[in-house]
């Protein structure tokens, strides 16, 4: 006899989002039953099937003891629009769910935390630490030991070698590489395919091959506001 699945509301409306639904809906224990997307960016109210509903009004339609969520966005304003969304949610009083791929290496002393999806053929090696809201794409490498903070969004075929430390609200682009214990500063953004063979400073974009930081911050890159530093 199959257990219940927990149900829960995917908050997003567009392609991560529908993304998300595949993955919980056949390799997961969960149970899409709605997705939510704040008012002024609904453009119509269902989505492969399912009510889409504001997200300013989830928890009078879905009670918090009853249903969890997922947050599901990506990078925006280098990942301030996932982040405040999760805290919101948390703040309504539900629990953001993880997803992990069935066809991801996880070594089993690894921890992952709330809202965090790791797609297939991600490799995460003894004693890696995932934070809260973290997006990690299709096939990286994160060897041993090695700590990714919250908010933080990986793109694919990463390679993050042992002991390194990813700081918040980071950005890494595809085919990045990391030596050992490379500290990477919160709010940076990694180029496509650089060599990071050094710590890194907050707020900066760094490309190439040794990776130097450009004179444009990352918060410029990503249109982030004053505020939302």
């Amino acid at each position: 006899m199959n257990e219940k699945k927990r149900k829960i509301v995917i908050v997003g409306a567009g392609e991560f989002a529908q993304i998300a639904y595949e993955y919980f809906t056949h390799d997961s224990q969960y149970e899409v039953v709605a997705f939510s997307a704040e008012r002024k960016f609904i453009e119509k109210n269902d989505l492969l099937g399912l009510p889409v509903v504001p997200f300013e009004e989830l928890e009078k339609l879905y009670s918090p003891k009853d249903y969890d969520v997922y947050i599901a966005v990506t990078y925006t304003q280098l990942n301030r629009i996932r982040t405040r969304l999760y805290r919101e949610a948390k703040a309504k009083g539900f629990l953001p769910v993880s997803y992990v791929s069935s066809r991801a290496f996880v070594w089993h002393n690894v921890e992952v935390g709330e809202n965090s999806f790791i797609f297939e053929n991600n490799v995460l090696q003894h004693m890696v630490r995932i934070g809260n809201n973290v997006v990690l794409w299709s096939g990286n490498h994160l060897g041993h030991r090695t700590v990714i903070r919250d908010n933080v969004y990986v793109s694919s075929h990463c390679v993050i070698s042992g002991y390194c430390d990813i700081g918040e609200s980071c950005f890494l682009g595809v085919n990045s590489t990391y030596n050992d214990r490379v500290k990477v500063a919160k709010d940076c953004i990694i180029g496509s395919g650089a060599v990071v063979i050094k710590d890194t400073e907050p707020g900066k974009v760094y490309v190439g091959s040794p990776a130097k930081p450009l004179d444009k911050s990352s918060y410029q890159a990503f249109e982030v506001t004053e505020k939302e530093l």
